[in-house]
């Protein structure tokens, strides 16, 4: 099995690569039951990534139903190598969500985004995201442009890597690694830059 198909982002509890790796091979073959078990194990990241693109639950729940739908009819051409399942079925539904915006013309692209310098490591970023905290990241990533905060949400809620993220969005890895990094330094700028409480009277 390749390295792809061993990794274990996006699966249920308990759930091993190989319980994952046969149940798309027998669904594959087209075993009912088969699709039924991988609807279960990833209907709720699937919900929760779309409503937290979306904004509600109506257009949720359809954009939900037709990810799986797009599921049973192209599961057949899914190849390990291409992706991990959890970020094949992801693309999916992050390319519906995108349809959903233009649709409503409530959405258009970030321009060209450059690659990280090499100097541009990790410790920073990480410093970053211990100083803004988990809860806190949440509700500042919404003033973030559309694409920062999909990488956001990818890498910190849904605990994607940047391989698996750079997959579902259709990018980089490079390309990934510079919007995170610009998505941080703009999250500590929101911090450094909110108002803080009075200093108290001596």
């Amino acid at each position: 099995m390749s390295s792809e198909a061993a990794s274990t982002t996006g699966l249920s509890r308990g759930v091993s690569s190989q319980d994952l790796a046969r149940l798309v091979e027998q669904a594959q073959q087209g075993k009912r039951e088969a699709l039924e078990e991988l609807y279960l194990l990833h209907f709720d990241r699937i919900y929760s990534y779309l409503h937290m693109n979306v904004g509600n639950r109506h257009d949720a729940e359809d954009l939900t139903t037709q990810v799986f739908v797009k599921m049973l009819e192209s599961i057949g051409k899914f190849r390990w190598r291409s992706a991990p399942f959890s970020a094949w079925l992801f693309r999916i539904a992050h390319n519906l969500a995108m349809d959903h915006f233009r649709a409503n013309k409530r959405w258009q692209p970030e321009e060209e985004v450059p690659e990280p310098d090499p100097g541009e490591g990790s410790a920073a970023e990480q410093e970053a995201l211990e100083s803004i905290g988990r809860e806190s990241m949440l509700e500042l990533i919404q003033k973030l442009s559309h694409e920062q905060q999909q990488v956001l949400t990818l890498k910190f809620v849904f605990n994607f890597s940047n391989a698996e993220a750079a997959t579902i969005l259709d990018k980089t890895e490079g390309a990934i690694k510079s919007l995170q990094h610009r998505a941080l330094a703009s999250l500590q700028r929101q911090i450094a830059t909110s108002p803080e409480s009075p200093p108290q009277e001596p």
